[in-house]
């Protein structure tokens, strides 16, 4: 068991239940695809602490904000600013503007203001949604018959953000959708 990891479970993350199982099951799932996917070790230590701070959707905070340095002393401070973009996402305002404008701009529902972020960070914010969702679709069809042709048009949309591996995972894992 790595340290990262090791530090989750120390951290309580075991004991909170996630849409199919153990949100420290999900976290690392959501890690291994992106490992799969030949994501940055950057990226992967981001997927393992997704939902450190609660997401619009994941309300649980395994840490409060105010411990975001701490998360950065064990994942590395490149990771720990992924994952708050990731929770402070306001998905519904950032994700709609995929295929519809040029560059995309992030809406923080922590901050209530509207950012302008790199490509590269964007870039990370959609393999990461990516591999979040598919993760929970693959041990669980029913997410995917409520969900699937939702998130194939999303990604679908996303595509120039996301790596070629990502894109033929999610074609596998949602084909029932298409």
């Amino acid at each position: 068991m790595d340290e990262k990891f090791r530090r989750l479970i120390e951290l309580g993350a075991g004991e909170f239940e996630h849409v199919d199982g153990s949100l420290i099951a999900h976290l690392e799932g959501t890690r291994c695809l992106l490992k799969e996917w030949h994501a940055s070790e950057i990226l992967q230590d981001a997927g393992l602490y997704h939902a450190a701070y609660g997401t619009l959707a994941f309300s649980h905070n395994v840490f409060d904000l105010n411990q975001r340095g701490e998360v950065a002393a064990i994942i590395g401070n490149a990771a720990e600013r992924i994952v708050y973009h990731y929770c402070a996402c306001d998905r519904d305002i950032f994700f709609k503007q995929f295929g519809n404008v040029a560059q995309p701009v992030f809406y923080d529902r922590i901050s209530n203001q509207k950012v302008i972020i790199s490509d590269e960070l964007i870039q990370q914010l959609c393999e990461l949604s990516a591999a979040n969702e598919t993760e929970i679709a693959l041990n669980n069809q029913d997410f995917v018959t409520e969900n699937g042709s939702e998130l194939i048009e999303l990604f679908s949309r996303m595509q120039d953000y996301l790596s070629p591996s990502a894109m033929r995972k999610i074609q596998h894992v949602f084909a029932s959708s298409f």
